[in-house]
């Protein structure tokens, strides 16, 4: 489903109200931190067919919630149970996107200063960032782990990198690389929702600094070894976790409205 950093992630800026999903010159989707969001097309196409038999009913928050969950179950995690009746919001603003995201050279104290803000703890933070276990990445997104020398080639400047994992990277994204080229989150079990992403860690091969981060931090280390150890755990705390990401700021009542294009407010 969606690609990136972090599946529905702290995308949720005004709360969970497919904000993410209006088109149009300033919207979340202008910022280019939202350029590897994908699957617009499995959104809007859903709400199509659901407008012919249940017309102005469900809200595209709610789809894009539920095809959230339903990605992880389908590639190998939990089933989870989530409240639908979101509502949508009317507004999306491409200045409420830095603000609002965990960007891939956060340190810990970064982090966890947005995942608070959203009511999520530091636990919360170490499983969410789990969702690394799919998906993929530009190679802007982890860049500043190397540095170009005087020839042109990259050199590894973040000595927590595996270096034969580094090597792998360089390879794949070299100086100069087309920035539409992505690199998968997890080298080892790309298409599977499980706890290799934490084994990776172990391994010193967390794709983003923002990653490393979670074993290099006392606070979360232990945690990052738990999840590695014990997939089940993991799977537990992200039942719990995600119902929590999936319930921030939900628009209910007369807020907001059910939109009839996802990618549009009614007129």
């Amino acid at each position: 489903m969606f690609t990136g950093t972090a599946e529905c992630n702290l995308k949720c800026l005004q709360g969970c109200d497919a904000s993410v999903l209006l088109q149009g010159n300033g919207t979340e989707q202008s910022d280019p931190a939202n350029k590897s969001l994908g699957g617009f097309a499995v959104i809007n196409s859903a709400k199509r067919l659901l407008e012919i038999f249940c017309p102005e009913t469900v809200s595209c928050a709610d789809i894009l919630a539920l095809a959230a969950r339903d990605a992880v179950a389908i590639t190998g995690g939990p089933m989870i149970q989530i409240p639908t009746g979101r509502r949508d919001g009317r507004e999306s603003l491409v200045a409420n996107v830095r603000p609002n995201i965990v960007d891939t050279s956060f340190t810990m104290d970064d982090m966890i200063k947005i995942f608070s803000s959203k009511g999520l703890s530091l636990e919360d933070l170490v499983t969410l960032s789990g969702a690394h276990t799919i998906g993929a990445a530009h190679c802007s997104a982890f860049s500043d782990r190397f540095q170009e020398d005087s020839h042109g080639k990259l050199k590894l400047i973040d000595s927590f990198l595996d270096t034969s994992y580094a090597r792998e990277l360089m390879s794949m994204c070299p100086a100069g690389a087309s920035p539409s080229i992505t690199v998968n989150n997890d080298p080892e079990t790309s298409s599977a929702f499980d706890n290799q992403y934490y084994r990776n860690l172990l391994a010193h091969k967390g794709l983003f600094q923002s990653d490393s981060v979670l074993l290099e931090d006392e606070r979360t280390r232990e945690q990052v070894k738990d999840f590695a150890n014990d997939e089940g755990r993991f799977f537990e705390s992200w039942r719990q976790s995600f119902l929590k990401l999936t319930s921030i700021g939900v628009k209910t009542g007369e807020d907001g409205e059910i939109r009839r294009f996802c990618s549009e407010i009614n007129g």
